[in-house]
């Protein structure tokens, strides 16, 4: 899998564009923003609406990359990213093609705020994400936007390779923020180096303090990636 991922990077590196599928659903809003970032990087970026993977599922097998971006997929009626999960996971066709895609060694996954939580909703379908979280209503019970202080964590993430322990001010936009993990999860998490990003105090210190947390996970986690770091979610706005 390393291999074959960073054979993906290497060509990357030596000027080969790579194409990433800007993934986006009615409601989300932050696609402009991720084109932007992931072309800097060098990548051949492509606005791809979920109605035209839901026409051609086959589609994803073109591209080396997916970002799934943050807004507001459905107006949240489902609960946030839940209505966007199920247009794929009650597709028999598109479901069997987000997997496949998920599956292949030379992929990687992104997602943000909105596209963090229609990800976590299909984890069941990324290989190591099986103790991902819920994302629930924010502790302080009302939507959240502001500038936090975000620390970069030791994980497998292939996209913060480098980053470990910087800290970040990043703005936040999110009403269902609030990670909630199943018994046992969170430390499994943490023994197999999944977490990848906390709010973090001035001391750079995880913390559960309002507003410096502005959803209340518990020790600030608010970044996770995969067992094999080719998918990486949170609910930060970095682009």
């Amino acid at each position: 899998v390393e291999c074959a991922f960073y054979s993906t990077l290497s060509a990357l590196k030596a000027g080969i564009r790579l194409t990433i599928a800007i993934v986006r659903e009615q409601g989300v809003n932050g696609q402009y923003e991720m084109a932007a970032v992931f072309m800097v990087a060098g990548f051949e970026a492509q606005d791809v609406h979920m109605q035209v993977i839901l026409d051609n599922s086959n589609l994803l097998s073109s591209f080396q990359g997916i970002a799934a971006c943050g807004g507001f997929s459905y107006g949240d009626v489902l609960g946030a990213g839940g209505g966007w999960s199920s247009s794929i996971s009650y597709n028999t066709q598109v479901r069997d093609a987000f997997e496949s895609f998920f599956g292949r060694p030379d992929t990687f996954t992104f997602g943000v705020c909105n596209g963090c939580q229609m990800l976590s909703h299909l984890k069941d379908l990324i290989p190591g994400a099986e103790d991902w979280p819920k994302f629930l209503w924010n502790e302080s019970d009302q939507f959240e936007a502001r500038l936090s202080q975000v620390t970069v964590g030791i994980s497998s993430s292939v996209l913060l390779q480098g980053m470990e322990g910087w800290q970040i001010p990043v703005a936040v936009a999110h009403g269902e923020g609030r990670a909630k993990f199943h018994d046992g999860a969170m430390n499994k998490l943490q023994d197999n180096n999944q977490i990848a990003m906390q709010f973090t105090n001035s001391e750079g210190q995880p913390t559960t303090m309002y507003p410096i947390n502005p959803n209340g996970s518990p020790e600030g986690i608010t970044g996770l990636s995969s067992s094999d770091g080719r998918a990486t979610i949170m609910m930060p706005h970095p682009e």
